[in-house]
């Protein structure tokens, strides 16, 4: 998981940019999800996550608390939905027959991806699902899982191919590279960047 600023979520709650089709009740259904979306975004940048309200989103947004409610059980979970489509608005899995390359690559991509204010939104809900073990669920199922079988997919290409270093198993390059993303993230907060993206492509590769 998760590049301008203040950036907004894709156009649609799939990660597809492709335009709801159908009634009009659809697709201004959709205008308002999507308008929940970035409105908590904004607010995230401007107000931090300590004082961010579901009826502060819902303001921006245009739209009552309520239709929040309909769809997400609390302002973690706008978040975490609108976090999961950026990264896979943005970040790639490349196939190129080149394993360092796409690694570093998907690397890279994921790294540029965590910045202000999609951060301040990963260390936010890594610190709610350790309080809250409902939404520590959601957390794991909706990015963390995900993000991880993406990485794993690449990997375990360069395990078959023979790329991988050979100490590790596809699990174990996984760990750590996603390790050194949040032990950056919620710790020292070092800078992620295509340094790091290159040291581990080297040290997870032959």
């Amino acid at each position: 998981m998760i590049e301008q600023a203040t950036p907004g979520p894709p156009g649609t709650s799939d990660g597809s940019s492709t335009p709801v089709q159908g009634k009009p009740g659809r697709r201004r259904s959709e205008e308002s999800r999507q308008a929940i979306l970035a409105a908590a975004y904004e607010l995230l940048a401007e107000t931090g996550y300590a004082r961010l309200t579901v009826e502060g989103i819902a303001a921006r947004a245009g739209t009552g608390k309520q239709t929040v409610y309909r769809w997400w059980p609390g302002k973690a979970d706008v978040l975490l939905e609108a976090v999961t489509v950026h990264a896979r608005q943005h970040i790639p899995l490349p196939d190129t027959g080149d394993h360092a390359a796409d690694l570093r690559a998907f690397l890279g991509a994921t790294f540029a991806a965590a910045t202000a204010p999609t951060v301040e939104a990963l260390r936010a809900l890594m610190a709610e699902a350790q309080i809250d073990p409902a939404f520590g669920e959601r957390f794991r199922a909706t990015l963390l899982t995900p993000r991880r079988e993406a990485l794993g997919a690449l990997v375990s290409r360069a395990h078959a191919a023979g790329a991988l270093a050979a100490h590790l198993t596809p699990d174990d390059a996984v760990d750590l590279a996603f390790g050194a993303l949040w032990y950056r993230l919620l710790a020292t907060r070092e800078p992620l960047d295509e340094r790091l993206a290159a040291l581990l492509t080297r040290t997870l590769l032959r």
